[in-house]
This record gives C-alpha cells, sequence and structure tokens, in this order.
C-alpha cells in the first residue's frame, strides 16, 4: 500500500510514521514540505504520490488563536481538507482526517455518538466542522476519525504541561468543570493502523467514527492522575471556567462514545487512566 501521510511532525503524526510503516509504503510530510495553505501544492503532492490512501494528521490546532485567525484556521481545517477530499476520489484512495470532540457544543451530559447533533461553541470546532462537510460532500471514501484531549510524550500538550508546572509549583489550579477523555496520539495512531487496514479490504466500513480512549474526568483529574503518577508532590486544586477565562468557549461536556468503532474493527480502547500509564512509562527525563 501506498500511504501519503502528512503532518509528519505533529503529535498524532509522529506516531502514525511509525504505526502505518508495517501496512507499506510512506511518504511522511512535515509543513515544511507541504503547508496545507497552499491550495495547489496540495494537489500537485496528491497527484505525484499517487496513494491508496491519504492520512491527514495535518491541522490548525491553537483553539484559543482561532478566535481571531478566523480565515487561517478556516483554510487548514476546511479548505485544504476539501481539496484533498476532491484529491482522494480523483485517485479512488482512502481519506483519513481527524476531528474534535469540539464539534459538539457540551450540553448533552452523556457520552456523544456519531449520530448526534453537532453544535460546535467556537471557531476551531466550526473549522472542524466544516472540513468533515467537504469529506462528506466530495464522493471520497473516507475515514474521519473523531478524537479529544489528545497527549503525547512530544510537543506541547496538557500532560507536558503539568509535568513541569509541578516541578517547580507545590499548588495547580485546574479547571474542574470541564470533562471529556484524554487520549493518547500513540492510541489514536494505532487504531487509525488497524482501521486503514480493514477498511481497504473493505471499502462498506468506511465513515464517521469516535475513537477515544474510555471514561471520563476533568482537567483538574487528568492533572491529578499526571501529578499522582508521576510521584509528584504537589496539589492540584480545583476552578472554574470563569476562573481561567479565555479566548475560546469550550464545552462543558464532551465525552466521546467509541463502541462503533470498538464494534467495526475490532479494536479494544483502554480506559483512559491506563492509557496514561503507559505514556508516562514511556516517559522521557523532562
Amino acid at each position: 500500500m501506498r500511504i501519503l501521510l502528512t503532518g509528519r511532525d505533529g503529535q498524532v503524526g509522529s506516531k502514525l510514521q511509525l504505526a502505518l510503516a508495517p501496512l507499506g509504503e510512506v511518504t511522511a510530510l512535515a509543513r515544511a514540505d507541504l503547508d496545507l495553505q497552499d491550495v495547489a501544492r496540495i494537489s500537485e503532492v496528491a497527484r505525484a504520490a499517487k496513494p491508496d490512501a491519504i492520512v491527514n494528521a495535518a491541522a490548525y490546532t491553537a483553539v484559543d488563536r482561532a478566535e481571531s485567525e478566523r480565515d487561517l484556521a478556516h483554510a487548514v481545517n476546511a479548505t485544504a481538507v476539501g481539496v484533498l477530499a476532491q484529491e482522494a476520489r480523483q485517485l479512488d484512495a482512502l481519506l483519513v482526517h481527524y476531528s474534535t470532540d469540539y464539534v459538539f457544543d457540551g450540553s448533552k451530559g452523556s457520552p456523544y455518538t456519531e449520530t448526534d447533533p453537532t453544535c460546535p461553541i467556537n471557531v476551531y470546532g466550526r473549522s472542524k466542522l466544516a472540513g468533515e462537510m467537504a469529506i462528506r460532500s466530495s464522493g471520497c471514501r473516507f475515514l474521519i476519525l473523531r478524537t479529544s484531549w489528545i497527549y503525547a510524550e512530544r510537543g506541547q500538550n496538557f500532560l507536558l504541561t503539568i509535568l513541569r508546572k509541578a516541578r517547580t509549583a507545590r499548588e495547580l489550579r485546574v479547571v474542574a468543570d470541564q470533562i471529556g477523555a484524554p487520549t493518547s496520539a500513540g492510541l489514536v495512531a494505532r487504531a487509525t493502523a488497524v482501521a486503514v487496514a480493514r477498511t481497504v479490504e473493505a471499502p462498506e466500513l468506511s465513515g464517521l467514527y469516535h475513537v477515544t480512549a474510555k471514561g471520563e474526568t476533568s482537567w483538574r483529574g487528568f492533572a491529578q492522575a499526571i501529578v499522582s503518577a508521576a510521584g509528584i508532590d504537589a496539589d492540584v486544586i480545583p476552578i472554574q471556567s470563569s476562573e481561567y477565562p479565555s479566548a475560546a468557549r469550550r464545552p462543558a461536556y464532551s465525552v466521546l462514545d467509541s463502541t462503533k468503532f470498538a464494534q467495526a474493527f475490532g479494536f479494544d480502547l483502554p480506559v483512559w487512566s491506563a492509557d496514561l500509564s503507559n505514556v508516562l512509562r514511556r516517559l522521557p527525563p523532562l
């Protein structure tokens, strides 16, 4: 299989490069190789690669900054995705794309399924939903994988931020009224590899899926688990979202139900705390 991977240097992209390798020849591109703002370049690269699958791990992910960079967020998360989808259709390639729990408004109060109505409450969420819609309308074969609260052993993420702060401060103040499911980049990459292999053989599996670790917690609960597992003596104080103002609103509850993915692909998604333990064991000293 020939696989074209974008976003090679991101949290999920770096894990995908390893997870997809057993499936065939992976052409992995960084932003320097393919800037998704360059629509003409997207088509040029896709047609030259002639992939059997395009895995798009590149995205605009600055949730707060997106409020003031709407055009840029939409260009990367929607317009470019639409071009990738059109190229995938022309090449008869499978397109794999990642979306977010932020396509929901957080008012449901129980895990969201793939059939629940979307209603994003920030620019980032709206740009990601627009990307989903562009794929659906393109006529290409696709896997849209919605995930949430991504973290990894590298990059800028909540896990590494908490570990750094906890080593220098005896007290951390963390939002406790936003609930979600922390999910490691490695878990998403492994799940993707399984889904790609199966969907290439069984095109009827194409579609929209939720892919997160099981269970739920708050950002404060996630931080407490990180500090405890790392053996750091720091107090994690719960605060309300109103005490930590941000440019973008976040959904109060954005847990995703991943039952459909687990059943379709026979992939066992672990509980978020077990997923975290696996990542911490591989974490190099900070």
